[in-house]
Parts: structure tokens; sequence; C-alpha cells
């Protein structure tokens, strides 16, 4: 392939994905994040306009990525050979942002790209948009969804639209590093989005029939059929190749190691009886008198984890708050560490006691945090800042399922899991914002663990889905976080 139209100099795997994708009707990325799947996408747009068979782009990705589109990677790698218009998706636009959405009904010479957030699809007005989209310019349009897993539930209503939306576009592609992140049946929505049946399959009952061993249970009145295992998934493998194409960071890039670690942390004695309370009666009572009650599993998992943290919500609504020795063991970290680092927490009282406590210890304005409610125009300031050798920002603070996303923070080179989650795809964007290109050092990550815990039963269940995916991939499982479980309560 001619390299004249790039922008930015591609590398060899960046090469080889476009020399396989380019003129396909449909096709996958599955790139490994840091591997520059956006840019890849960016050359195939830009080269099918030049050759004249695309003029119009509706790019997809999650919240908390889209405006990177449009802010970085569009402008970083868009050859300067292709005139070209952005357009961002606003869901409550003001005068402005509105008027900017409805110019993409008048005419362009050149290349429209209309860029919006996943969840939009949702919504009968984000799928009213898509279907008009599709109508009017997907004869000759490319339709892309970045992080591809975001639609792997064939149910959800988002999925379901963008299937019907896809199939009114010439050009369909699909962007992700982990394309199985929960169980082999991740696959199906995402490459049915690419066309019907393009894993063999007519249906995904048909597909589950294949691909899975189920068992039929009962539930009171209801019945279903439960997944208990997998079979055929070397077949499964080789469809996934024939349409897709996917490279790990280890094979293309000179990148630095990761290595994992954990540090124990004990529990007091108010958070182990509150942890063993809640563990074998679902339920505590606070010193205070308040009761806190987990009626559901996942509640009652969730309610565990909060004690670990040194935190709890009252069935009366009320945050309360105790001692707890994961702050201290943070602190410790941060002392025998020199450079900059990032912290993550699934929770957001985690996030902003963290930040008060870090900026407290080394010093005001060496912490920020990088959350929900952190607003839009301190975001770029603190990646910014973060991002500049010289500023005494030094400790990024967020929350995986908000900053775990499309965000380079290569300036650091630690990283500490201060409470993680079940959910394997933030865990492993979350580690990627610092090992990606531009990363020149090994990267430490270090997950706080109290032993005998919900913490290890977490670690298991990323590990056991790290495993399935990179089998149904045709991969070895990635080197990863061993823990050896200690049956006793600390």
């Amino acid at each position: 392939m001619s390299t004249n139209f790039f922008k930015t100099k591609p590398y060899d795997h960046q090469i080889e994905a476009l020399n396989r994708g380019m003129s396909r009707a449909s096709y996958g990325y599955l790139m490994e994040m840091g591997t520059g799947k956006s840019k890849v996408l960016i050359d195939n747009l830009a080269g099918l306009h030049l050759q004249g068979r695309v003029n119009f782009a509706l790019i997809i990705a999650p919240k908390g990525v889209y405006r990177n589109w449009v802010a970085k990677e569009i402008p970083e790698h868009m050859s300067d050979q292709v005139t070209h218009r952005v357009i961002r998706w606003v869901a409550s636009p003001n005068k402005t942002q509105q008027a900017e959405m409805q110019s993409v009904s008048k005419a362009f010479d050149g290349l429209t790209i209309f860029v919006m957030n996943v969840e939009a699809f949702s919504t009968v007005k984000g799928r009213t948009a898509g279907e008009w989209m599709a109508k009017h310019f997907g004869k000759t349009g490319m339709i892309a969804i970045d992080e591809s897993t975001t639609i792997k539930n064939h149910k959800a209503k988002r999925s379901k639209a963008l299937m019907k939306i896809a199939a009114g576009f010439a050009y369909r592609r699909i962007l992700t590093g982990s394309p199985i992140t929960k169980s082999p049946m991740d696959a199906y929505s995402q490459f049915e989005f690419l066309g019907p049946g393009t894993l063999g399959s007519q249906s995904y009952y048909a597909f589950q029939g294949r691909y899975a061993v189920t068992q039929k249970r009962k539930m009171g009145r209801i019945s279903f059929e439960q997944v208990v295992g997998y079979r055929n998934l070397d077949e499964l493998t080789d469809r996934i190749d024939q349409c897709s194409f996917r490279v790990l960071k280890k094979d293309c890039l000179d990148l630095p190691e990761k290595i994992y670690t954990a540090r124990y942390v004990s529990m007091t004695d108010e958070q182990l009886k509150m942890y063993e309370q809640i563990r074998n009666y679902a339920m505590t009572l606070l010193d205070s008198g308040e009761l806190v009650t987990a009626p559901a599993v996942i509640t009652q998992l969730l309610r565990m984890q909060q004690v670990l943290s040194g935190h709890l919500k009252t069935d009366d609504g009320e945050m309360v708050y105790f001692p707890s020795k994961r702050m201290e063991a943070l602190a410790e970290i941060m002392e025998e560490h020199d450079g900059k680092a990032i912290i993550w927490s699934r929770f957001r009282y985690d996030i902003q006691q963290i930040t008060a406590m870090l900026n407290k210890e080394f010093g005001d304005g060496c912490a920020a945090a990088y959350y929900g409610d952190t607003p839009d125009e301190e975001r770029n300031n603190i990646v910014r800042n973060f991002q500049n050798p010289n500023h005494p920002l030094r400790f990024f603070v967020g929350n995986p399922a908000t900053a775990g996303y499309g965000l380079t923070l290569t300036e650091a080179n630690l990283c500490v899991y201060y409470a993680n989650d079940f959910n394997l795809e933030t865990r492993i964007q979350s580690e990627d914002r610092a090992h990606r290109i531009g990363q020149k050092n090994n990267v430490t990550y270090v997950d706080l663990v109290t032993a005998g815990t919900i913490d290890e039963k977490i670690v298991e269940s990323l590990r056991a889905k790290i495993e399935i995916g990179a089998k149904v991939l045709g991969e070895e499982a990635r080197n990863w976080l061993n823990l050896k479980p200690q049956k006793e309560l600390c």
C-alpha cells in the first residue's frame, strides 16, 4: 500500500491491518490497546475517501472516549489530503451545538465525520439520528464502533439499534483490543454488527447452541437455559480470524514490561466485625445504631467491598465512614515512589478521600480526581498537567469506568488498584492508560488486597475471564497478577 496519504507514519502492523481490511465491506480491528487502532481506522477512512468510495463516516465510541476522537485522534491522524469536517453529537445541545449538528444535512465537498457516544443509541433521539444518517449517507458511508464490547449484550436496545443501523452502511468496522471480556458469547453482537451471519449463525440462540454448553434451570415458574461450559472454540477462533486483524503489543511494540504485585492490607477489628456480619447475615448494625442490609447477592458483595475501603451506606441513605488501613498502605506506597502515579478505585467516596489525603500529605495540588463529578473543562487540564513532567500534579486519582478509556497517561509508571470490580474490560483499559506508545519505563501495578476476602475473589474472576478470552482468540493467556489466596481473614 502507498503511504503517500498518511499524515503520521504507520508502524508495520498498522500497514498490515490496512492491507487486510482496507477495501472490505466489513472488518474488525481487534488490536490491543496502545497499538494504534484509532489511527488505522482513520487511515482506512482516508484511503476509501481518496478512492471515491466514502464521503461520510459515523464513528461511535463510549461516552468517556468519543470526545477524544474530535479533540485528538482525527486532528492528529487524518490525512492532509482529505478535506473534512467533524461534527459531534450532544444530547442536550445549546444553540451553537444544535446548529453544528444540523449542518450535517448541508452539502459538503469532502468527508463528513459525525461522532456519537454509544449510549445515545439507547434513546429514541439517538436511534432516530442514526437511522436518518444511514438512510441519507449510508450508501457511500462507513459506520464504526470504537470499543465494540459496548454492544456485546445482544438484548440491549443500543445493540439491536446499531445492528439495524449498520445494515444501511456500505462499510462497517469494529475496534476493540479485548473482544471477549466475559464469555465467548460476547462475540456474537459485535460481529453481527458487521453483517448478518458473520460468524456463521443466523441468530444468537443458534450461536449459543453451537459454542456453548447449556443446562435447563428453573427458578420458581421461570425456566431458562444456563451456560455451564463452551465447545467448538477452535472453530469460533477461525471464523473470527477470517474477518478481523488481531495484534498484541508484545508482538509489535518494543514497550517496557508490566510488573504485577499485591500489597496485603489487614482490617481493623471494627471492619472485621462488619465484614463477617455482612458475609454471614447480609446485614450489620453500626455502633451508631444504624442498620445496613444487603438483601441481594450483588449488593452483599458491594457492601463487603465497601467495608474494606472504610465506608458504608446505611439503609437511610447516610454514608458512614470508619478507619481503614488501606489508606495508610496507599500513603506508604506513595512515600516509596518518586515519580507520577495513577490510583484507581470503583468508589466515588474513595476517589474523594484519596485525593484529599494525597494533597494533605504530599502538598496541595499534587493530586487531582477524574471521575463522574469532574467537569468536562477540568478533565483536559488534568490530563495535560499530569503528562507534563515539570508540572506538580503527581497523582491521577480516577474511576476506571470514567477515566479508563481513551486517555494517555504515560508519565506514570505506577498504578495502584485501591478497589477493583469484576469488569475485565475496565481493568484492562485502565491498565493501558500508562502502558502504551510513549511509555519509556516498566509499569508496576499494585493491587491492595485483604486476604480471605472479596478482593481475592475478584482477582480470581478476572483471571478466569482473561483465560477464556485468550482461548477464543487462539492466544496464550497474558501474564497477570498471581495471588496465593489465604483462607484466614486478616
